[in-house]
């Protein structure tokens, strides 16, 4: 359990406390409806309302003897109650309880990781507008290739979690559910118009179909879920640290006063905040795969699934909660070292510039491959002797008898890499 890194909006709702409030709560919504049927009379209802609670100390108590925490529960709520209380659980089994409270506790808890995304999609579309034209070298291979801008690498990772959202909606609908259904899912004790009385209560919805749990698909889909936006923290965490290098040395994690980088280097300044996520977020995905191995129990219900259960709803879900918050903090703090991209732009001689020449040879009648194999004798002149592209490609030979100086000229405008970047902007923020 990992409750030390969680907002208290998620640290409350996985406490042993809370998961029974909500058991409460499913129970006391079960209670309502058959009032409403005219099963519980006046009296008893009003004794279960007011009376219904228990202490977190009894309960465990009780299991001790029982070695079942259901009954447990049930025992130390009927102490409160007294003799009306032989009408809670009425027609129920413990999975009916569990599991619709998970859906509870699954929807409260997506709903707290959904504000944290919302939070860290605001700061990068701040960030993406505020270094919207800063012209870097985009790599591919981690080879410096052709120039993007710093506006659109923030875009790009805000269009991935703004999809991250969109799924995670999706996983959020899927686990807002419950299961009234009895033993194995007959109705047998129960009816469909208790259920959907007693979840409507609750603000879910009832499974279509259940035997005696919510089949783990449903589970299964959520972690997945957060899986992938922990492998977008991931992806983007990746990019940071190599931006952090020392030879590139794009940006920096913010470094606060008396913060200390090495035990041993005095001069060490670590990417350690893009590092720690990066290695939280293989946890979530982790968790996830116990997700997906939940999804076979025997027949209409085994247990095996109930002991993962326990580990990852609350781990992941505050572990996800916590790497988003963190990586919106780093991406609000991050220096970018305007300075070092324009030295890391023009650090490869200005070669990024090679297929602007190729396509005005071509323009001017060359055959592809012909223009190919002039364009990259020269760029390999210029790699091997550093010699910077522009001054070499305008004194070559070859190069000046097709084309003029003014196509040269725009050939070696900067400005061409930026040209659509605006529409790219419209594309992701609709503006």
């Amino acid at each position: 359990m990992i409750e030390r890194y969680s907002r208290p909006e998620m640290a409350d709702l996985w406490t042993l406390e809370n998961k029974f409030r909500v058991w409460l709560e499913v129970e006391l919504a079960v209670c309502e409806a058959w009032h409403e049927q005219g099963k519980i009379p006046a009296d008893a209802i009003k004794d279960i309302r007011e009376k219904a609670d228990f202490d977190l100390d009894r309960i465990l108590e009780i299991e001790q003897t029982t070695k079942h925490d259901v009954i447990a529960f049930l025992t130390a709520v009927e102490e409160k109650v007294g003799p009306a209380s032989r009408y809670i659980h009425l027609g129920c089994t413990s999975s009916d309880i569990v599991d619709t409270a998970n859906g509870v506790l699954l929807t409260r808890a997506a709903k707290v990781v959904l504000d944290s995304l919302d939070n860290l999609l605001e700061v990068l579309r701040r960030r993406a507008f505020e270094h919207k034209g800063l012209l870097c070298m985009g790599r591919t291979h981690g080879i410096h290739a052709e120039p993007t801008t710093y506006g659109l690498k923030f875009t790009g990772f805000y269009a991935e979690f703004a999809r991250h959202r969109e799924r995670l909606l999706a996983a959020m609908e899927g686990i807002r559910v419950g299961k009234l259904s009895g033993a194995v899912g007959t109705f047998a004790h129960l009816s469909p118009e208790i259920e959907e009385r007693s979840l409507e209560i609750l603000g879910l919805k009832p499974d279509p179909h259940s035997t005696q749990i919510v089949q783990r698909d449903r589970y299964a889909h959520f972690f997945t879920t957060l899986a992938m936006t922990a492998g977008g923290i991931e992806r983007l965490g990746t990019e940071l640290r190599h931006l952090q290098r020392t030879e590139v040395l794009e940006v920096e994690e913010g470094f606060t006063k008396g913060q200390k980088g090495s035990s041993a280097m005095p001069h060490k300044k670590n990417p350690i905040s893009a590092e720690n996520l990066c290695g939280l977020s293989r946890l979530v995905r982790t968790n996830s795969v116990a997700s997906m191995e939940n999804q076979a129990l025997w027949h209409e219900r085994d247990i095996s699934h109930s002991s993962v259960e326990r580990v990852i709803m609350p781990d992941s879900t505050i572990l996800m909660d916590y790497i988003l918050r963190r990586m919106a903090g780093v991406i609000d703090r991050l220096v970018v070292k305007e300075d070092n991209i324009r030295r890391n732009l023009m650090g490869s001689y200005g070669l990024f510039y090679s297929q602007r020449v190729l396509g005005q040879l071509i323009a001017a009648g060359l055959k592809r491959q012909q223009a190919y194999e002039m364009v990259q004798k020269v760029a390999m002149r210029c790699w091997n002797g550093g010699l910077q592209f522009e001054d070499e490609i305008r004194k070559d030979a070859d190069v000046a008898g097709h084309l003029e100086s003014s196509a040269l000229d725009e050939a070696f405008d900067p400005t061409y890499y930026k040209r659509y970047e605006n529409t790219v902007f419209s594309r992701v923020f609709g503006e």
